[in-house]
């Protein structure tokens, strides 16, 4: 079972993914909407920190493709897109994609399964980083590749279990579920939480 971790905004906060041996670290970039957005030069300094296994993955909303270009520049090994993906992406860049998709559109899953250049998906919930859940069962038709699939949307060291058991993914992806109580940078006690029931399930 994969785990990724994402809206990382320090490099302190990299020790709590290293010490677990996650798999994914994310960064949201291009996104001043979201509180977890940072820079590249911020984002550079987390994965310098970063344990060398540990896959980077910059999160990008409707992003353009010179931004996609200057995240493939930085040494990113994935780039997570949320909502549309530009077009004629794929014959630019040489990047893996995770494309993600929220409940309300799930109908767009045909039109981006098959493309060579997505490396795989990720199912969340109707906001970017709500920490909401939403109902699982709306991904029980959703096709089975040799893509990952990732699970997302309102986890957390509580639920985590239920749900690696209930849908099945190949990996469960956590950001304000592993936050501290204030809602600022991640919590290391959490993290640790986390990954020991993704662990057990």
């Amino acid at each position: 079972m994969k785990i990724k971790v994402c809206g990382l905004t320090s490099p302190k906060e990299a020790e709590y993914l290293n010490r677990n041996h996650v798999d994914f670290a994310g960064m949201v970039l291009f996104f001043p909407k979201s509180k977890r957005n940072i820079n590249l030069e911020q984002a550079k300094c987390i994965m310098e920190a970063l344990d060398y296994n540990i896959k980077t993955v910059a999160v990008v909303v409707a992003p353009t493709v010179e931004q996609i270009l200057e995240i493939q520049q930085a040494g990113f090994d994935f780039v997570q897109i949320h909502s549309n993906i530009p077009e004629g992406l794929f014959e630019k860049i040489c990047i893996p994609v995770l494309k993600a998709f929220n409940v309300n559109d799930l109908d767009k899953f045909e039109e981006y399964h098959k493309k060579d250049g997505i490396a795989g998906y990720v199912f969340d919930a109707a906001g970017y980083g709500s920490g909401k859940t939403f109902d699982w069962n709306l991904l029980k038709d959703i096709p089975r590749d040799d893509k990952l699939f990732l699970l997302a949307g309102g986890l957390n060291p509580e639920n985590v279990a239920e749900a690696v058991q209930y849908v099945k993914p190949d990996g469960v992806d956590v950001s304000s579920g592993v936050e501290c109580d204030n809602g600022i940078g991640k919590d290391g006690e959490k993290v640790d939480r986390f990954v020991q029931k993704v662990k057990r399930s």
